[in-house]
């Protein structure tokens, strides 16, 4: 048999330090994000709303935020929004998780500015891969406006 199929290696896809920042107000799905997500190099803080999620981006700096959509209060649409018109924010990739996965809510994200868009129920070694591609992609189009 082959050694692959009877003994299967155990490794983190996040491996470079940075800090993630989850917005939902679901208390089950910050805590998946927080144990899925996190590793001895990456911090998962959590937010339970938009608003909440605003002044914790206000103090500290993250390498990536994970904004919910239906939220009570300010919805993930409209924080992602608030967060692209904040010219201090034009490093953060966002990546919008939802339950919608319709065409208008998929579009609605992209035009409000996020990065990436993933539909729940979230598989979580796929999103730590997308997480990384995310962030990667998100730091050369900065770099690359940067440079022009």
């Amino acid at each position: 048999m082959n050694a692959f199929l009877t003994k299967q290696e155990f490794h983190y896809v996040l491996t470079e330090d940075m800090d993630i920042l989850a917005v939902d107000d679901d208390p089950i799905q910050r805590e998946f994000c927080s144990v899925y997500l996190s590793t001895p190099s990456v911090r998962v803080e959590t937010a339970d709303c938009a608003e909440a999620g605003l002044a914790i981006l206000g103090e500290k700096r993250f390498a990536a935020a994970l904004v919910d959509v239906d939220m009570p209060g300010m919805s993930g649409i409209e924080m992602v929004r608030v967060l692209r018109a904040d010219r201090r924010f034009d490093d953060l990739p966002i990546m919008v998780i939802t339950g919608r996965e319709d065409m208008v809510s998929i579009d609605q994200a992209y035009a409000a500015g996020a990065t990436a868009f993933m539909c729940k129920p979230v598989n979580w070694r796929l999103l730590a891969h997308q997480i990384r591609f995310m962030v990667r992609a998100h730091r050369a189009l900065v770099e690359r406006g940067r440079a022009e």
